[in-house]
């Protein structure tokens, strides 16, 4: 009796043994499997922090390669604003010298026509080379003036005032970020388009039918039509706050712009 007792406690003790040893193995097999998860996670993760570093890296020279264009073309437009308003400035002066030489000969002297019309030329000239806003009423300014001189309806000194008057309208005119609406040649028909007029460097422009495009000077000025959508929105945002009276700010802008020496 005691012999089958103790067997049957040697038994139960071994089988306890083995189910503890069963589960141990167990445990033991879902840790390495749970640590592979884990280490594969961990390397799936690395490799992504990777990619995420160079994609970063390529943004950061993207990035620096957009800011070293646009302090370039901020150059550039700054340059053009400084030539026209120094253009400008140098016809003033060229009034100034004209009004002096009058006083010294007389009001009425015939001696001044020729040196009042050269300048009304170079100033008709200056309208011609820039951005093409309003041309023909701008010049017809100018036209009246001389056809009045030639007429003898005015003295020189008349004319003087004249053109001195037009060239401090210029001179408001290269200061002013504004939207105008202005008929031009485009693919061949005469438009009526919305304009938006910054200073007398760049002219963008919005058909009826939200088309935009922008005035460029390839040998002669010429409208041109926006192919990229990405071109299109930028203008469209800068019409929508000029619109809003946001006449300064930050725009991302296409640019064409005039070669002028």
């Amino acid at each position: 009796m005691l012999q089958k007792m103790s067997r049957k406690t040697y038994l139960t003790s071994a089988l306890k043994s083995a189910v503890i040893g069963a589960a141990f193995c167990g445990q033991l097999a879902w840790a390495q499997d749970d640590n592979e998860k884990l280490i594969n996670n961990l390397i799936a993760l690395r490799g992504q922090v990777e990619d995420l570093q160079a994609e970063m890296q390529i943004l950061k020279a993207e990035h620096s390669q957009s800011m070293t264009y646009l302090n370039t073309r901020k150059t550039e437009l700054e340059a053009n604003i400084d030539r026209k308003q120094l253009q400008i400035k140098q016809s003033q002066a060229e009034v100034v010298e004209l009004q002096e030489k009058i006083k010294s000969l007389g009001l009425d002297s015939e001696q001044m026509i020729p040196e009042v019309l050269n300048l009304a030329q170079n100033i008709e000239q200056a309208i011609t080379a820039g951005i093409p806003f309003k041309p023909a009423e701008r010049k017809s300014v100018i036209e009246g003036i001389v056809r009045d001189l030639e007429g003898r309806k005015i003295t020189s000194q008349h004319a003087i005032n004249r053109l001195w008057a037009f060239l401090e309208d210029e001179m408001r005119l290269a200061r002013e970020n504004a939207i105008y609406s202005q008929t031009i040649s485009l693919n061949g028909e005469q438009v009526l388009v919305d304009v938006a007029k910054l200073g007398t460097v760049l002219m963008y422009f919005k058909t009826r039918d939200d088309r935009y495009g922008q005035a460029v000077n390839n040998n002669g000025w010429q409208y041109k039509l926006f192919e990229d959508e990405n071109n299109s929105q930028a203008v469209a945002q800068l019409f929508d706050s000029l619109k809003k009276q946001i006449r300064q700010g930050y725009f991302t802008l296409p640019l064409n712009l005039p070669n002028q020496g």
